[in-house]
């Protein structure tokens, strides 16, 4: 039954209790489950939510609620955030000095979702809207706008985000109309480009290379992070490849704590997929500073090895992605994807087989709460290991 539209200034957004939590998971599971069943879906977000990426209060579900029953189990709609580590550069006014990199809270935005009762009018869009007022500083937001009431309530585990970042399987406008004063204003995209291989049939020795499990990559994260810090410090202010012409900032989420590492047991949950060998990622013995590691994605069939993480130059990336295909085709896999390789990666991976296109769906969009405006902020290493 579709239900009449609530005032927006009778709602406002409010951290769900544990009842609505569990709600908002039965909800989405018709959508989102997949083969699982409730009690597997609900077991698997359950099990997530203990997770590195998760835990210690990082990870939030907020519900639109009236303001005067926000615990009801009859909320308008719910989204998650997830807080995290990142990095912010801002370029140096002297070439002979490097970018100025602070580390920053920022938050990964996930399961937007209304109920097909009361959707068609506004409830997500308000929401995300008002998401933008509990999520960041708020030093540089605009005047809260009369007709919605009072601002939410901020919460000790969120607020004071410099960014967030979201993916969109609904297009680029809903989430770009959904501005802290309403329309517009909002997230905007960046870079939704994937290059994807046939497996192939070619196999090669492992010389020089050694394959990861899963609990190794834990430590490569963590001098990912690292490398990204001084990549970051030393990144040029123009470049072809870039989103915006002149940035003045770039921003980044990093891969440790759960962030990368959260995609494998989320991807292969309650099925009988493994890798072979059980191998999740691969470094290079010649050069440690070449290196992937991946996840899969198992819907639709056939599965797809998506790499969540990779670092080549021009010289060493033809073997590693040689290497990952080997991978991907010997645990019956295949097509290899990576998300926003680099203008010169790119023109290599179309020598290798590659194929580039952009997506219409996973649409990366970024908000910039900083100072200055979102058309000047490029963000960099935007990969699949940001995804949530």
């Amino acid at each position: 039954m579709i239900e009449s539209k609530v005032d927006f200034a009778s709602l406002s957004l409010f951290p769900a209790t544990r009842a609505q939590v569990e709600e908002s998971w039965c909800r989405t599971w018709p959508q989102w489950g997949g083969t699982l069943s409730l009690t597997e879906y609900l077991a698997r977000e359950v099990e997530m939510e203990s997770m590195d990426h998760a835990k210690d209060g990082k990870f939030i579900t907020w519900v639109l609620a009236p303001r005067d029953d926000p615990t009801t189990l009859n909320f308008m709609c719910s989204c998650e955030t997830f807080k995290r580590s990142g990095l912010v550069a801002y370029p140096s006014s002297s070439t002979s000095e490097p970018n100025s990199v602070h580390e920053v809270t920022c938050y990964a935005i996930a399961s937007v979702f209304t109920p097909p009762s009361k959707r068609g009018r506004g409830y997500a869009s308000h929401m995300m809207s008002l998401l933008h007022w509990v999520i960041a500083s708020r030093v540089n937001l605009p005047k809260f706008p009369e007709a919605w009431g009072a601002p939410p309530e901020q919460v000790a585990e969120a607020s004071e985000g410099l960014f967030s970042c979201l993916y969109s399987d609904v297009g680029e406008d809903f989430y770009r109309s959904a501005g802290p004063g309403g329309k517009e204003g909002g997230w905007e995209t960046r870079g939704a480009v994937s290059t994807i291989w046939d497996v192939g049939a070619e196999e090669g020795d492992d010389n020089g290379w050694t394959w990861l499990t899963q609990e190794q990559l834990n430590g490569l994260w963590d001098r990912d992070a690292g490398r990204i810090k001084k990549e970051l410090e030393n990144m040029l202010t123009s470049d072809t490849s870039y989103e915006v012409e002149r940035p003045a900032a770039f921003v980044t989420y990093l891969p440790t704590n759960g962030v990368c590492g959260f995609h494998i047991p989320r991807s292969t949950y309650a099925s009988d997929f493994s890798m072979s060998g059980g191998v999740w990622g691969i470094q290079s013995l010649n050069d440690p500073d070449t290196y992937a590691c991946w996840s899969v994605d198992l819907r639709p069939p056939p599965p797809t090895l998506i790499i969540t993480r990779l670092c080549a130059s021009e010289e060493t990336f033809p073997g590693l992605i040689s290497k990952i295909r080997q991978a991907a085709r010997r645990s019956g896999i295949g097509k290899v994807e990576v998300w926003k390789l680099g203008e010169g990666l790119r023109d290599i991976a179309k020598r290798t087989g590659g194929q580039t296109v952009i997506r219409n769906e996973h649409l990366p969009q970024m908000m910039w709460y900083g100072p200055g405006t979102m058309r000047n902020i490029e963000w960099a290493y935007n990969e699949k290991f940001c995804w949530c």
